[in-house]
């Protein structure tokens, strides 16, 4: 049998102000709390509530036989809370139904396991002490921050977190010759591993509303017929895992509404439960649905799901990036000897993952992402109030 195994990430950053160096030491406020306030209103009017609303509708009609995975991040929680607390809710009833996993991951979307281990930890136990507050759910799946994966991951949330399973990209020169369709285990068979499908996850998230695709419409049946044919090279009865991994906003915001996306979704699980071969699964079912002796994979560098490379370049390629966080980083042991929460609170706010995104400077259809997503007119914008804010942090710190 072939599980569908969808995951969404919900999440929203705290964007700064434009903070320029006249305004260090000024106590200005360094987020831009109207500009959050109106994306977020905006994505829960398009994509968070109606979508929500569609999934619980059609999670009732097919009695729990389809189901989805969330990582939900504490600064989008946050942002619920604040200024839509009816999207919360909605969050709340679909995970109610038994049938939606929710995944660990790290509170402030940061990329913290690849400078501070402590640092992370602490970010996953605030993750998952925010799932157990706001829905009563214990986290047991993990996705780092952007799908980055690495080795040395693994052992760190299987032996110190507990986690059974973890999620990340389905990355050409790790697979090689096999196919992301199967569940794996880590580098040393402890942990299970789904591997993202990369080439449907990206017709539906990237390529749904584009006139210029050959594929264009892209129609429920169309889709269920190419993964119909993939279950055609299991010849042995395994079941397979197609792991469709995407941002939520890709429903009503990214895809808007009148390119079809809502009836896309709202026709799917019909003509996917059509056939008695094909099914839905969370990442969680996966120990008690891989019938078969799970191959090892080992990913000696990190991997991620952004960009062509699918590494860690849409962050920390050039030196701006670079800078910016090891700024970042050189500061936060300083802040917590101090042991002040209102600066602590100020630098993982800034260990956002989005701040180095929106400093990226590449070109070409991997530019063109990362541009639509900033709120700044270039990567040099977007570091200078990044680095003008780190030193009212430290400023603050001194005082």
């Amino acid at each position: 049998m072939l599980n569908i195994v969808f995951y969404f990430q919900v999440h929203q950053p705290y964007r700064l102000n434009h903070f320029n160096v006249l305004d260090i030491g000024k106590n200005s406020p360094l987020f831009d709390d109207k500009l959050n306030k109106d994306i977020m209103l905006k994505v829960a009017k398009n994509c968070y509530l109606p979508t929500n609303k569609l999934l619980l509708e059609l999670i009732k009609a097919y009695d729990g036989r389809f189901k989805v995975a969330f990582s939900i991040t504490g600064t989008a929680i946050e942002q619920f809370k604040q200024y839509t607390p009816e999207t919360l809710d909605s969050f709340k009833e679909l995970v109610d139904t038994g049938h939606v996993e929710l995944l660990g991951e790290t509170y402030y979307h940061s990329l913290a396991y690849l400078y501070d281990r402590d640092e992370f930890l602490d970010q996953v136990n605030l993750h998952r002490e925010l799932m157990q507050k706001e829905f009563s759910y214990f986290t047991q799946t993990f996705r780092n921050t952007e799908l980055i994966y690495q080795d040395s991951l693994s052992d760190i949330v299987y032996e110190i977190e507990g986690f059974n399973t973890i999620i990340t990209e389905g990355v050409d020169r790790i697979l090689q010759w096999r196919s992301p369709l199967y569940a794996y285990k880590n580098y040393n068979k402890r942990i299970n591993l789904l591997l993202k499908y990369y080439q449907l996850a990206d017709d539906i998230a990237f390529r749904f509303s584009n006139r210029d695709w050959p594929e264009y419409p892209l129609t429920v049946e169309k889709f269920v017929n190419w993964i119909d044919k993939l279950t055609l090279g299991e010849k042995m009865g395994r079941n397979q895992f197609l792991n469709l991994f995407m941002d939520y906003e890709t429903f009503g915001e990214h895809q808007w509404a009148s390119s079809g996306i809502f009836d896309f979704m709202r026709h799917f699980p019909a003509e996917v439960l059509k056939r008695s071969h094909l099914g839905f699964a969370t990442p969680n079912q996966v120990a008690e649905l891989a019938n078969y002796q799970q191959e090892s994979l080992s990913f000696p560098e990190p991997v991620s799901w952004a960009d062509e490379q699918r590494d860690l370049s849409a962050w920390l390629e050039n030196d701006m990036q670079k800078n910016a966080i090891e700024t970042l980083y050189e500061l936060l042991p300083k802040i917590k000897s101090k042991g002040d929460e209102q600066l602590l609170r100020i630098a993982r706010l800034l260990s956002t993952s989005d701040h180095f995104y929106y400093m990226c400077s590449k070109y070409f259809q991997d530019g063109d992402v990362h541009k639509y997503f900033s709120p700044y007119d270039s990567p040099d914008q977007a570091y200078i109030y990044y680095i003008n804010a780190l030193a009212e942090l430290d400023e603050r710190l001194m005082r």
